[in-house]
């Protein structure tokens, strides 16, 4: 009889003596534990590996861990992600929620309320279904699956680059909100520094191609030089 497969943990914290105190914990529980010390290093590590949780540190180098969180859940809405803060502070705890995080445990924590946390995320994932998010979106006459990346616009059906499905998912989660140039570059390219080009606004071009019916006079898709860009829905 095969023995039963490790349950596999991302773990992110610059904490040197943090990280390797509850990596060791996590291991003499039977987990394999994969541990970085930035937020950046996690979603490449995400990108390369699979993983049955994650915990991710907020304050961080290079990404903090709240953006590291709203980076895998745009391409992955089931993984349960654990936040750990040294900032007990409400809107910490509210958005890190919002942002899709599963949990959220102040520092300094007790060992064995993080080991049986770590336990009933894991065993909830595996037996409880999560309410998805959306994996589709219509607006106006213009329709997206971000499973399949298959999409309907102005000129019939076509098929988005990952890239492009996981900025406009990016866009519509903040719909009606300016989402700056640094928060797209950081969430959905992973880049820590940000390179003068002009990748956003090429691709918000190509949004206007595919779904706008007058590109000059955009409904949908907007930028605001210097401030960012911002998805409506039209519906207003």
């Amino acid at each position: 009889m095969n023995a039963p497969t490790k349950k596999r943990i991302l773990f992110a914290d610059d904490e040197e003596t943090i990280r390797q105190l509850v990596k060791i914990n996590l291991e003499e529980e039977g987990y394999y534990v994969a541990a970085v010390d930035n937020g950046l290093k996690a979603i490449h590590r995400f990108k390369e590996e699979k993983f049955d949780l994650i915990i991710l540190d907020i304050m961080m180098p290079e990404m903090d861990g709240l953006t590291a969180c709203e980076n895998i859940r745009l391409q992955d809405n089931k993984i349960p992600i654990l936040i750990l803060s040294a900032r007990d502070a409400g809107e910490d705890r509210v958005k890190g929620l919002k942002l899709g995080a599963d949990d959220y445990l102040s520092k300094p924590f007790h060992l064995e309320e993080l080991l049986l946390r770590v336990s009933k995320l894991i065993a909830r994932a595996e037996n409880m279904p999560k309410k998805p998010s959306f994996n589709e979106y219509s607006f106006g006459d213009n329709y997206v699956n971000f499973e399949t990346y298959i999409a309907t616009g102005q000129q019939g059906e076509f098929k988005m680059t990952k890239k492009e499905a996981l900025l406009l998912k990016l866009m519509i989660d903040h719909k009606g909100e300016v989402v700056s140039r640094e928060k797209i570059l950081q969430t959905v390219w992973g880049y820590s520094v940000f390179p003068s080009t002009r990748t956003i606004d090429n691709f918000v071009l190509s949004f206007r191609k595919y779904f706008e019916k007058d590109q000059k006079n955009p409904v949908y898709f907007h930028s605001l030089r210097g401030v960012g860009y911002k998805f409506m829905d039209g519906s207003k």
